[in-house]
């Protein structure tokens, strides 16, 4: 999991996501957008893991709603970490839920240790696609699905001016890489049932809603929470991000894969 142990979400940046987003959730759409991309796969009595899980949102729905029997999260973050077991905790299911802080490297699990591996929007930290897609497959069972959403790059080479200037506003470690890119990096691993689905459009018009209640009526409560400075840094982060997105360069995207079973 090549993902650096330096902390990028200080307690600012994860309570004006929350207040976006909901509690819990780090990304765009909360447990809808979930649902989105794990329509159709079956995670009732399912182990499943989780990278990149945040604060821990995400894993609580996937006991609750979706039935897993237990889902491991993962972050390379120990304050988030700690975020989810509270949060888990809070809702009654530490018993299904097990979090790890992780060293970038390998996924610290033994081969075919999970029914599903799942991710929301936290791959784009990790560079090197094709070397996470051979991770996730080994520590697949056969038949198990990945199941994932990532921020993707529209553009192959070097970023648009707007796209650059939105990465050096956000300021985070982004290891942003194109459709061909995963879809090379899933067909490499050995998976198939490959679907890459474009959301683009929707996050369109979700950015602009956001955008939208940050300057009013989230306003008032997020300055006072984290201080006017910063959230009209992160408002302008939002300008330039969706710039970025009306372009197309940056794309939130659906992605899954099947391990072929042992038939």
């Amino acid at each position: 999991m090549s993902e650096q142990t330096t902390q990028e979400y200080d307690e600012n940046l994860m309570a004006l996501l929350e207040a976006v987003w909901g509690e819990g959730f780090m990304s765009p759409g909360g447990v809808d957008e979930v649902d989105r991309y794990l329509a159709g796969i079956e995670l009732v009595g399912l182990s499943v893991l989780d990278i990149g899980c945040g604060l821990g949102g995400i894993d609580v729905h996937l006991i609750k709603q979706h039935g897993a029997a237990m889902v491991t999260g993962i972050d390379v973050d120990q304050a988030l970490i700690d975020r989810c077991d509270l949060l888990a905790q809070k809702n009654d299911v530490a018993s299904q839920l097990k979090f790890i802080c992780v060293e970038p490297g390998p996924l610290p699990f033994g081969d075919a240790s999970f029914n599903i591996v799942t991710s929301k929007d936290s791959i784009i930290h990790i560079p090197n696609k094709k070397e996470l897609a051979a991770d996730v497959y080994r520590v697949l069972e056969p038949g198990g699905w990945f199941v994932a959403s990532d921020w993707l790059a529209g553009y192959e080479g070097e970023p648009s001016h707007e796209m650059q200037e939105y990465l050096v506003t956000e300021g985070l470690d982004f290891g942003l890489a194109s459709a061909k890119t995963y879809l090379e990096a899933l067909e490499s691993a050995g998976f198939t049932d490959i679907d890459i689905v474009d959301r683009n459009d929707w996050y369109q018009q979700q950015a602009r809603q956001e955008r939208e209640q940050m300057g009013g009526i989230l306003y008032d409560g997020l300055a006072s929470k984290v201080g006017t400075d910063f959230l009209e840094h992160e408002i302008e982060v939002w300008d330039k991000m969706i710039i970025a997105i009306d372009q197309g360069q940056l794309r939130p995207t659906h992605l899954r894969g099947r391990k072929p079973g042992l038939e």
